[in-house]
């Protein structure tokens, strides 16, 4: 019987720990950059792009057509808006987003529309980024619903040709 309640017990902590793994997704393929690599365009595979300024302004062009944009009252006015990464609070508890905040993984996009915000997160290498605007980063992106960098797109295509011919 003590080995059975042995086995019992190790399959529970196995499938709970494989649960809350689940929710440290976004944490664990997280890229955290500097605002200065955020800066400039970001496009989608379908035509999607944002474009963010030094200002923390940013524009945006076929938002709508992600899933995320369904969370604002009117997805085809999502046009321009402020951005910030979240950072840690001055008291240590929790994370806000602000624009004091230099660097993260994690970003608010509230559209001057109607004030709707949307959070972006950043996943992959540091060098290499992708951009996932979504509620749950640990759902994810639709496999066309993430954005590169424009340049480095350029680079990941030119890469591709020459190891697919």
């Amino acid at each position: 019987m003590g080995r059975q309640m042995g086995w019992s017990v190790a399959f529970t902590a196995a499938a709970t720990a494989l649960t809350v793994s689940c929710g440290w997704a976004a944490a664990i393929y997280a890229a955290e950059i500097p605002a200065d690599q955020l800066e400039g365009r970001w496009t989608s595979e379908t035509g999607t792009s944002l474009t963010f300024q030094a200002d923390h302004t940013f524009t945006s062009e076929r938002l709508a057509k992600l899933p995320v944009a369904s969370l604002c009252n009117d997805p085809s006015a999502l046009s321009s808006g402020r951005w910030a990464f979240y950072g840690p609070t001055e008291t240590g508890e929790g994370h806000a987003a602000g624009e004091a905040v230099t660097h993260g993984s994690s970003l608010s996009l509230t559209f001057s529309a109607d004030d709707c915000t949307v959070d972006a997160y950043l996943f992959g290498d540091e060098e290499d980024p992708a951009m996932c605007p979504t509620a749950d980063p640990d759902e994810g992106c639709p496999p066309t619903g993430y954005l590169h960098r424009a340049n480095q797109t350029k680079r990941h295509v030119t890469r591709q040709a020459h190891v697919h011919p």
